[in-house]
């Protein structure tokens, strides 16, 4: 059975002190570990003053009867393994709040792509683990962003510490008893409805594409339509029947747009993502909609919002400090930290709402 870190520097400390000193390569095999994992382990132990490194050979500390109080913990050495869909868009400032937090520690990343393929979650997280990672940080490709009955359980059954990176799992799930974290969309998609409720709109539509962020946004969105009071709007045709192609998509939600603010049952939208945002305001003008004159539009996620011609009002995920927190949350579980967290933590992140021209809050050009 693979040993957690706190066991296999528990399991050296216990052989040196009883002998006083061993090679390193003889305690490798006698605990049945590489010698690449223990000459790690024995640097981390070495550097806090609990053995000493001679030669090839660990030693217990010259008139130390018993190991010595341990100094600030090091995470030197250690090597977290990170599986992500991808390294573009959403997940390039994830995985960089990741790294910085990882490196800041004087611990290593090292990155899995599942390209959401089927299956390719457990076989990146696999392949980490046999090239020395000793803890995990995982974005599973769960199409509604959290696990179907009976889909992940290998990701409960790993023995090394895992934190799970903007996915959740229902209660009763046996990966619901894991680490996460994540961003709060649901609230994130919450305040943008009460945004758009402050400037006087009653009648708010939410346009999404199909994503595992969708399920959360559609939570949030009709807890404040309900919260708030608001006049129900009919949902997009892409809820009950997904787009079978980005065409499709963009035409189909162009026509429920259109036809809402024709018939004066809409006078603003949410749209996910900001790029699909900056296709279709254009398409919406073409078509005689003045935005925000007619339509008042909030984009989610902020990668390009400010970029459109018309800046995009838009709620921005804080995506680097979810992969921070993921991080430091894992280094925690694997003794990089003076307390670590006794209880798991389930952390939300809450996004921040950016304004800018396209909700009709402020002027053009200011």
């Amino acid at each position: 059975m693979r040993l957690h870190v706190d066991q296999r520097h528990e399991r050296v400390l216990q052989l040196v002190r009883e002998r006083g000193s061993l090679r390193v390569a003889e305690l490798a095999e006698e605990l049945g570990m590489s010698a690449v994992t223990l000459r790690r382990d024995v640097e981390t132990l070495a550097a806090q003053g609990l053995v000493e490194r001679l030669h090839g050979a660990v030693v217990w500390p010259s008139g130390a009867s018993g190991p010595a109080p341990a100094a600030v913990p090091s995470a030197e050495g250690l090597v977290v393994g990170m599986v992500v869909p991808t390294t573009e868009y959403y997940y390039a400032d994830v995985v960089r709040g990741a790294r910085e937090a990882v490196e800041a520690a004087g611990a290593r990343l090292t990155i899995g792509l599942s390209r959401y393929l089927p299956d390719e979650d457990e076989a990146q997280a696999r392949r980490l683990l046999s090239t020395g990672a000793d803890g995990l940080l995982l974005t599973p490709s769960w199409e509604r962003g959290h696990p179907e009955p009976g889909e992940g359980l290998w990701a409960a059954e790993q023995e090394t510490p895992v934190v799970l990176v903007e996915r959740w799992a229902p209660l009763g799930h046996p990966v619901a008893g894991l680490d996460r974290v994540r961003s709060d969309h649901a609230h994130g998609a919450a305040e943008a409805v009460a945004h758009l409720a402050g400037l006087g709109h009653r009648s708010i539509a939410l346009a999404v594409q199909e994503s595992p962020t969708a399920p959360r946004l559609r939570a949030g969105y009709a807890a404040a339509v309900a919260v708030l009071g608001l006049s129900p709007v009919a949902a997009s045709p892409l809820q009950d029947a997904p787009s079978r192609s980005e065409a499709d998509r963009f035409e189909r939600t162009l026509e429920y747009l259109c036809e809402g603010v024709a018939g004066g049952d809409v006078t603003a939208a949410i749209v996910h993502s900001d790029a699909d945002a900056i296709v279709l305001i254009p398409r919406l003008q073409a078509r005689g909609v003045r935005v925000p004159e007619d339509l008042a539009v909030i984009a989610y996620d902020d990668e390009v919002a400010s970029l459109a011609d018309l800046p995009l009002t838009a709620v921005a995920p804080d995506k680097r400090a979810v992969g921070a927190a993921a991080a430091k949350l894992l280094l925690s579980r694997l003794g990089v930290s003076d307390e670590g967290p006794a209880a798991r933590r389930h952390l939300d992140i809450l996004p921040a709402l950016r304004v800018r021209v396209s909700c009709g809050a402020v002027a053009a050009g200011a």
